[in-house]
C-alpha cells in the first residue's frame, strides 16, 4: 500500500497537458481521433466521425488512457460521453486481458484538481476497480474536492464511520464525526441524514446558517398577472425601486412589507404577507453586502414563474408554473461588488386553483461554485432606502 501511494504522489510531477506526439511533431493517431471526438456537437453533428474515431481509440493499449482523460478537459457533454465510452472500453479490455493499467499516472491525474471533475472521477473509478483499498484510503483527502461526486463519497465515508461509532455507544466521537461530515456535505440527502443523527445525539444542526439562505426580504404586491401577462409587464419595482413608495396594485394601493423566512430550508412564503392569491405578481427585494468584490453564484429553487436581477442586471427568468422545486435548482454566475448589492426577485402566480398550486414561494442562497455559502455576507435592508434597479 505505501509503495503504491508513493507512486501516486510521484505521478504528480507529470505535466497535466502532456500528450503523445510523433518525432516530427505531427499529431499522433490518438490525437487525431480525439480531435474528431471533441468536434461532436448537437443534433448528431460529428457522430459518424466520432464513431469511426472511437474504433481507433479503443484499439490502443492502456498507455492511451491518460491522453483520453486529459481530452475531457473542456469537452462538451456529448464529446465527454464519447471519450468516457472509449476509456471504459479500453480499460475493460486491457484489464480482462491481464494487462496492468497505469495506476500511478491515473493517480497523478486524479490529484490534479485543474482537470475536469468527470474525468477525475473516472480516474478514481479505474483505480478503485484495480485496488479498492487504495481508492478508499484516498477519500479523506477529498472532503473539500471540487468534484462533487468525489466529495460526496468522502463525506459518505465519514458518515459511515459516524454510524459505526454511534452503534458502539461512543456518542461524543460520533457527534464530532457527524459535525465534520456536515461541514463538507453538499447533497440534501446526506445533509438530512446528518441533521437527523445530530438531533438524536442532542446537537441539532443550524441548517439555515449551514446553507446560507437569504432570509430577510421586503415584499410588495399583488400586481396583475391575468392570463399570465404579468411576467413581461414592467411594474414600478423594475424601474426605480423606492422602498418608501406606494404603487397601484391589482386591486388597491400596495406598499413594501417585511418578510423573513423561518424555514430550515430557506423557503420564502409570499402567501404569508399577501394571502393565497391567483393571477398575481409579487416582488421581493434585499441587499447583500460583502467586504470585497468576488465571483459567486445566485442559487434559486422555485416552482412559480420568476425573474432575478442583481444590481439592475437581469440574470435569468422562467415563465412556467408548478413544475416542482429543488434546492439549487437554478444556478446563476454573478460578480458581487464590494459593499452593497441590490437583489430583486419577481414571482408570478397563475390561474390554477388546485390545492397544490397555491404555493407561492422560493428559496435562494449565495455561494461559490461548489455550493459553499459566501461568508461574510450581510443581508438586509436598512430603512429608509431607495435603490435603482436599472
Amino acid at each position: 500500500m505505501k509503495t503504491f501511494l508513493a507512486l501516486l504522489s510521484a505521478a504528480l510531477i507529470i505535466p497535466a497537458t502532456t500528450r503523445p506526439t510523433s518525432a516530427a511533431g505531427e499529431a499522433s493517431a490518438t490525437e487525431t481521433a480525439i480531435a474528431r471526438v471533441r468536434a461532436v456537437m448537437g443534433e448528431g453533428k460529428g457522430n459518424a466521425e466520432a464513431a469511426s474515431a472511437l474504433k481507433e481509440l479503443t484499439s490502443h493499449d492502456a498507455s492511451s488512457l491518460l491522453s483520453l482523460l486529459q481530452a475531457m478537459d473542456g469537452a462538451n457533454d456529448l464529446s465527454a460521453n464519447w471519450l468516457r465510452s472509449a476509456i471504459e472500453t479500453l480499460a475493460q479490455r486491457e484489464g480482462s486481458g491481464g494487462k496492468e493499467l497505469p495506476l500511478a499516472a491515473l493517480g497523478g491525474f486524479l490529484f490534479d484538481t485543474r482537470h475536469d471533475p468527470r474525468a477525475r472521477r473516472l480516474a478514481y473509478d479505474l483505480i478503485a476497480q484495480k485496488n479498492a483499498a487504495t481508492a478508499t484510503s484516498l477519500l479523506p483527502g477529498m472532503l473539500n474536492d471540487p468534484s462533487l461526486e468525489l466529495r460526496r463519497d468522502a463525506v459518505q465515508q465519514v458518515i459511515d464511520n459516524a454510524v459505526k461509532t454511534q452503534s458502539s455507544q461512543n456518542n461524543l466521537a460520533a457527534t464530532l464525526l457527524y459535525q465534520q461530515a456536515m461541514g463538507f456535505a453538499r447533497d440534501i440527502d446526506q445533509i438530512e441524514t446528518i441533521s437527523a443523527a445530530l438531533k438524536t445525539l442532542g446537537h441539532p444542526a443550524d441548517l439555515p446558517t449551514l446553507f446560507g439562505w437569504v432570509r430577510e426580504w421586503k415584499v410588495i404586491g399583488p400586481f396583475d398577472n391575468t392570463k399570465r401577462a404579468g411576467f413581461d409587464q414592467v411594474y414600478p419595482p423594475e424601474q426605480e425601486l423606492n422602498l418608501n413608495a406606494e404603487y397601484p396594485g391589482k386591486a388597491e394601493k400596495v406598499r413594501w412589507k417585511e418578510l423573513t423566512s423561518v424555514d430550515d430550508y430557506g423557503k420564502v412564503d409570499v402567501n404569508q404577507p399577501l394571502g393565497k392569491l391567483k393571477e398575481t405578481i409579487a416582488y421581493c427585494y434585499t441587499e447583500l453586502r460583502v467586504d470585497k468584490a468576488q465571483s459567486a453564484e445566485i442559487r434559486l429553487g422555485c416552482k412559480n414563474a420568476w425573474k432575478v436581477w442583481l444590481n439592475g442586471k437581469l440574470l435569468f427568468g422562467r415563465d412556467e408554473y408548478h413544475r416542482g422545486a429543488e434546492i439549487d435548482q437554478y444556478r446563476m454566475p454573478v460578480e458581487l461588488q464590494a459593499g452593497k448589492n441590490a437583489l430583486l426577485v419577481k414571482l408570478g402566480q397563475n390561474e390554477q386553483v388546485e390545492d397544490w398550486t397555491t404555493e407561492w414561494e422560493f428559496q435562494l442562497r449565495v455561494t461559490d461554485s461548489l455550493g459553499t455559502p459566501i461568508r461574510p455576507l450581510r443581508v438586509g435592508v436598512p430603512l429608509p432606502s431607495t435603490a435603482r434597479v436599472n
